[in-house]
């Protein structure tokens, strides 16, 4: 009998958290409220995008948002789609056992294409890299007519922070590969001459040209450490590096112990921006102890509850919870951004808010200049992404919401998303 009241209060309250916690959590691209003219002015004359939960939305200036839709992603789908109404009638039959006596998964190419990343190249148009279960691509999209060419399509290609040389000969990008790791390459714009620029056990990520001089780049790197068997065990801070690409010479640009220096931008006027957060080293000590103590209980509860919904989703096809509510958008427990995971409940609570926009990050995520005397200046708090364009305008995340920074350094809200990931901003061409 006691266990079947503590069952019932500990089902209570989960639903209650989740309840509490979808409260914050908008559909993706929903209409953003009107923008805060006080905070800085005029629209910027620039070109805005942001991706989100894997879709790329893109709106010009203060003007309506506007969801990109892959015409390749969507035949696709659309060809699972009649592929799965096809063999629909095999499911649960003789028909429908393979080989091995396992059942055919008639789904397995049913999985959502997600982008990564985007870019502007400028002429009007897109670069977006998206991928599925197996194939990832590079696309161009043209915005005014809605064409989309396929530059590069590959078996397991996993590409990240797409960015433009001044010239726009050049993408420079991450190559992300197994085991966590990833490593800095470049092509030629339309796609053609994947090349691998960095190798070794590490992190290599967010690469930008540097102006002037498209032989260098500059990005940020974190070592991997592993334990003694080779399994992942921590990851060091993160620093900013230069790499030559006609030498191979890597240059050490900013290293701290005490921080991660994230997503370098270099300014027309060589300034150095980049965001700053607090470093912190995986520790397991007796707090930690007899906190897994105490959750102990929840957390085997969860997991015996996942492990039913798995067989209910199974054999029935249906959910134990949430069968004809609206799905969650995301588990505000479990958000990961600049591969850090943030408890985005907590952040909403205790974080200020930007222009009336709740900040996902916490206010020691900052955005930094720093002068090529080696000054530094804090230009911006709760920046969990940005960009920069040619001209230098910036704009910045918290998560939320999205900003133009000023001549004076006000934030001006311009937008707004929903678990805003990577930012894309470029100036806009003139009419």
């Amino acid at each position: 009998m006691h266990v079947l009241i503590i069952l019932g209060i500990v089902v209570l309250l989960v639903v209650l958290f989740y309840k509490s916690t979808n409260q914050y959590v908008q559909p993706a691209g929903a209409p953003a409220p009107a923008p805060a003219q006080a905070m800085g002015g005029n629209a910027p004359p620039v070109q805005l995008g942001w991706v989100s939960n894997g879709k790329l939305f893109v709106q010009g200036g203060y003007g309506a948002v506007q969801e990109i839709s892959s015409p390749y992603a969507q035949q696709a789908m659309d060809r699972a789609e009649r592929s799965r109404e096809k063999n629909a009638w095999k499911k649960d039959t003789a028909f429908g056992v393979a080989a091995q006596g396992n059942y055919r998964d008639f789904d397995h190419h049913t999985d959502p294409f997600l982008i990564s990343s985007a870019l502007f190249t400028g002429d009007g148009k897109l670069l977006y890299f998206q991928a599925d279960h197996g194939m990832g691509g590079l696309f161009s999209y043209d915005t005014a007519s809605g064409q989309e060419e396929r530059l590069l399509h590959r078996q397991q290609l996993q590409l990240d922070d797409l960015c433009l040389s001044p010239s726009g000969e050049t993408i420079v990008c991450t190559l992300r590969a197994r085991g966590g790791v990833s490593h800095i390459a470049t092509m030629r714009s339309n796609g053609d001459g994947l090349r691998e620029l960095t190798g070794g056990d590490t992190i290599d990520s967010a690469p930008t040209p540097v102006p002037g001089d498209e032989t260098k780049v500059i990005y940020q790197s974190a070592a991997i450490g592993r334990d003694q068997h080779g399994g992942w065990a921590a990851t060091g801070h993160v620093t900013l590096q230069e790499l030559n690409t006609a030498t191979g010479r890597i240059t050490s640009v900013l290293e701290d112990p005490r921080y991660d220096f994230l997503s370098p931008r270099v300014a027309p006027d060589g300034a150095l921006f980049f965001i700053r957060r607090p470093y912190e080293p995986p520790q397991y000590n007796a707090g930690n102890v007899v906190l897994d103590t105490l959750f102990f209980p929840f957390r085997l509860l969860r997991a015996v509850f996942h492990y039913l919904n798995f067989f209910s989703l199974m054999y029935s096809r249906k959910p134990l919870t949430g069968a004809s509510g609206m799905p969650m958008q995301a588990d505000m427990k479990d958000i990961v951004l600049q591969g850090k995971r943030i408890d985005a409940e907590r952040a909403l609570r205790q974080e200020a808010s930007i222009g009336g926009i709740p900040s996902l990050v916490p206010s020691s995520w900052q955005l930094v200049r720093r002068t090529r005397s080696g000054g530094e200046a804090v230009v911006a708090n709760n920046v969990s992404s940005f960009d920069m364009t040619p001209g230098g305008t910036i704009v910045y995340s918290n998560g939320r919401g999205l900003f133009v920074l000023d001549a004076q350094g006000r934030s001006a809200l311009v937008a707004q998303g929903d678990l805003v990931g990577a930012v894309l901003v470029h100036d806009k061409m003139p009419a």
